[in-house]
């Protein structure tokens, strides 16, 4: 995909500050738990020590004092670690101190620091880098924090959200200044909610906003000057799309994140079925990322075409690798040697397109095995209202019940079924949902999964005479004409989130639906699309009536979008499609990824005690280790060496007279010591050996060994 990634911003950033400190002598990196896993999340450890960097070490960890070397800590802005630093400057551990903040620091950690002594003397320079945000793609951004969504929508977490939101602000402006953009910020404003969090996003834009505003107070430099247009910033949270972390995808990566048994954490891995895996692969867990070109060139392909594509792509790989094809003509010199020069990358290739032949096929059975083709064909007439022949559908219910009754669906699928139902319903009759889940046959729990959708603004119950439409699309869908794509009909539904960046970048987004923090500034340029940043010269800049249509060759504008609660791999994918199609930088920030097994947990946990969420809020906060505050010891002295005395006997017997000991040549050429003598042997021999030398002379004199005639 075009534009800049920001896995390459995040890395400059950090590099260069690095390089900042290099005065030309070794020096130590300091990390801790957090900030390291954010800086080896996009830099190697060898682009590290490349920098003068003589060793990386944690600071919560044992560290032996160097007080001939300067030290740079790169360092999360936490209380414990505010702790740990302070531990350091106080034993002096290091010649000087380099002090970098991976975030703002809060200011009652900055007011400590300023009061240390220790402190001034010791640290000779202090930046913050904003960089507090995981790239989990080239324009997808993760704050790794799963924790946010029951935070802002479970009724006992209240009292968490205003400083939850402060934290998210912190994090979205952090990425905001990595990009160089001070964004007109947009956010999502529910028409009639009917549920608490409705106000989520007014309050976390206006969070957002101060917090730019005192950063471009503070730093006059903020932003850089740049022709690109000015950025935008749409905050939405999960209620703006209840369907989407509730369908079938079926583009390979949202497919496989649903389907397959994937590790999640700060890597994602698979582990191939032992039916598909090749030798290399068996008990192997393979690793999928931005490093794999396999992976990003095909995730956002549909499945139907993705296995004839990924045929096509890897028979073009040998071609290109000509020398590893069979061949009857015997081997040359010259051809091994260009075999063995490409085998490493060819290696690398045949893998990935292995592990991912393997992918795709374990996808595909459990596609067969669960049969959502079916489930599929229902749950596209629920989300979009039409059926395949873009027609209002009918007898929905029916198909519904038909499905729930089908032994061959799994029980997830069912409560999926009829989740997305109600939705298209505007809500249900309480009868009718007690009915839907006993043809389901699930259990009285996953009634809870139902009605918590209410804390997100769904409507779950109607009464007998209610006068509500049977379904509210606020965003109205596509005019698509049946004919007009060959995609399959399982793929009808898109994302609401595509529909507002559509509507976006055309200037036609409410403004009721999605005002602007600063409406008598921002409105005027926003509805245009194309906007400057102050600092750009207005004598340069087109007028924006003479732009007929963006230009490939001019900078992009970028658009954020932040999603709170957690966003989903369709709205990742909508966010890639609306940058190519219309020609801007699209970046999705959010707090975690969503699976649709992981949201129905996550719904399914707003009505349980908050004591079972393990909020890290509830947690013991985290201690700075005992043994930083512990007095160092002194070095022991070595030992003093001691000699057992020799009787004079002793070391007549030890003597040699013709001993060739000292005429032995050094290893390797280096000059090797010997041990002195004990004392009391060398006294005691030395004399009988001078004494010996005396009588060898006055022997050789009279034998005119020194000087003989002639």
């Amino acid at each position: 995909m075009a534009g800049t990634s920001v896995i390459s911003i995040q890395q400059n950033i950090i590099l260069e500050t690095l390089r900042g400190t290099d005065l030309g002598e070794w020096k130590v990196l300091i990390l801790d738990g957090k900030s390291k896993k954010l800086i080896h999340g996009v830099v190697g450890e060898d682009d590290i020590l490349g920098l003068n960097v003589s060793n990386i070490e944690q600071i919560e960890e044992r560290r032996p004092t160097n007080k001939e070397m300067d030290a740079v800590y790169l360092l999360s802005p936490l209380p414990h670690i505010m702790d740990c630093l302070m531990a350091d400057l106080e034993r002096w551990r290091y010649r000087r101190t380099f002090l970098v903040w991976t975030s703002l620091l809060p200011p009652e950690l900055q007011a400590r620091l300023d009061r240390s002594a220790m402190a001034k003397q010791q640290i000779v320079y202090a930046s913050v880098l904003n960089v507090d945000y995981y790239p989990h793609e080239s324009h997808l951004i993760t704050f790794r924090d799963p924790w946010s969504f029951p935070t802002l929508f479970h009724p006992a977490c209240n009292h968490l959200v205003r400083r939850h939101m402060e934290e998210l602000a912190q994090k979205i402006v952090s990425l905001c200044v990595s990009l160089g953009e001070y964004p007109t910020i947009r956010y999502y404003n529910p028409q009639k909610p009917s549920h608490e969090a409705s106000i989520l996003c007014s309050h976390l834009a206006r969070f957002v906003q101060t917090q730019l505003d005192q950063h471009a107070k503070y730093n006059t430099e903020f932003p850089p000057l740049s022709s690109r247009p000015r950025g935008v910033l749409i905050i939405a949270d999960r209620s703006l799309d209840l369907f989407a972390p509730l369908l079938h995808e079926f583009t390979y990566q949202a497919m496989v994140h649903d389907l397959l048994p994937l590790t999640e954490g700060d890597k994602v891995y698979y582990k191939p079925s032992a039916s598909q895996a090749g030798k290399a692969q068996r008990d192997k867990d393979q690793e999928i990322g931005e490093k794999d070109s396999v992976w990003v060139k095909f995730r956002h392909l549909h499945m139907k075409d993705l296995l004839d594509e990924m045929v096509k792509d890897f028979n073009a790989f040998k071609a290109q690798n000509p020398q590893f094809a069979d061949s009857e003509n015997p081997a040359t010199i010259n051809s091994i040697k260009d075999m063995l020069a490409g085998l490493p990358k060819f290696q690398q290739g045949k893998e990935a397109y292995s592990l991912h032949l393997s992918m795709t096929q374990d996808a595909m059975s459990v596609f067969q095995e669960r049969r959502l083709a079916d489930i599929a064909s229902v749950e596209q007439s629920l989300a979009t209202g039409l059926d395949e022949d873009y027609k209002k559908p009918k007898n929905l219910a029916d198909q519904v019940i038909r499905l729930l009754d089908d032994d061959a669906i799994e029980f997830p699928d069912r409560l999926r079924l009829i989740i997305q139902y109600l939705l298209y319903r505007d809500g249900l009759l309480p009868t009718d949902i007690q009915k839907l889940l006993a043809h389901a046959r699930l259990p009285a729990q996953d009634s809870e999964v139902i009605y918590n959708l209410e804390l997100l603004g769904a409507h779950v119950n109607r009464a007998l005479k209610d006068s509500r439409p049977a379904a509210n699309y606020q965003f109205g869908k596509k005019e698509v004409q049946a004919q007009a794509s060959d995609e399959s009909g399982l793929s009808r539904f898109e994302p609401a989130l595509k529909v507002v960046l559509e509507d976006h970048c055309r200037g036609a987004l409410d403004e009721n639906l999605f005002p602007f923090t600063k409406p008598h500034l921002d409105a005027a340029e926003g509805l245009i699309g194309q906007e400057h940043v102050s600092q750009a010269s207005l004598r340069s800049a087109k007028p924006t009536w003479a732009r007929t249509r963006p230009s490939t060759t001019e900078p992009r504008q970028r658009v954020m979008v932040f999603m709170a609660g957690g966003a989903t791999y369709s709205e990742s994918r909508a966010c890639y499609e609306v940058s190519q199609s219309l020609n801007k930088d699209v970046y999705l920030s959010t707090s975690h990824m969503l699976t649709p097994s992981l949201y129905l947990r996550q719904v399914g946990d707003l009505s349980v005690d908050r004591r079972r969420l393990d909020l890290p809020a509830d947690r013991p906060q985290p201690r700075a280790p005992d043994h930083l505050f512990e007095k160092e010891m002194p070095a022991p002295p070595p030992p003093a060496p001691s000699y057992k005395a020799q009787a004079p006997v002793e070391g007549m017997q030890q003597m040699r007279i013709n001993d060739d000991r000292t005429h032995r040549k050094p290893i390797n050429g280096t000059h090797q010591h010997q041990p002195s003598p004990p004392q009391s042997a060398s006294s005691a021999g030395g004399r009988l050996v001078k004494d010996k030398d005396r009588e060898g002379e006055k022997k050789k004199k009279k034998h005119n060994f020194f000087g003989s005639k002639k």
